[in-house]
């Protein structure tokens, strides 16, 4: 997991070239202006999604975690909480393509607000969706970094 903001992006010259290609995507189209959904930036290689939803008490989420793509969460307004944790720690109860759901505890959490990212490996399952003080409604840009074919 790597967390920090968008306005900080010399301290992450060590990120990988597809990673820092989702920033410079970021800082050169206007994310807050695009449809919620899918969005194609180089196949199925490199795509972001922009979602919107209200934020809820941490009993109503579930983990997930990815191991064809690494996410990278980039929150464009609200706030929410997030949680990290091993996969190996939680129990999976369901698997589709390459979504993996489980149940548990996490011991690690964060909030993000507006300019925060936060670099989701294989190995971070994440807790997403949780408000911070009461219901509020986020939008993000969640881009999908493909690093292992059909892991």
């Amino acid at each position: 997991m790597i967390f920090g903001n968008i306005q900080n992006l010399k301290e992450y010259a060590f990120l990988e070239d597809a990673v820092k290609e989702c920033f410079d995507y970021a800082g050169s189209h206007d994310l807050k202006a695009y449809e919620k959904g899918s969005h194609e930036i180089d196949g199925k290689r490199l795509f972001v999604n922009i979602v919107e939803y209200q934020t809820v008490e941490a009993e109503k989420r579930f983990w997930e975690a990815h191991r064809e793509y690494l996410d990278i969460h980039l929150m464009l307004s609200g706030s929410e909480r997030v949680e990290i944790a091993s996969p190996a720690a939680l129990e999976q109860f369901d698997c589709q393509g390459d979504f993996y759901a489980y149940r548990g505890e996490g011991r690690h959490s964060l909030v993000l607000s507006p300019g925060d990212f936060l670099v989701v490996f294989p190995d971070d399952a994440h807790k997403i969706k949780m408000r911070v003080d009461g219901p509020e409604t986020v939008t993000k840009a969640v881009f999908k970094v493909k690093i292992n074919e059909g892991a």
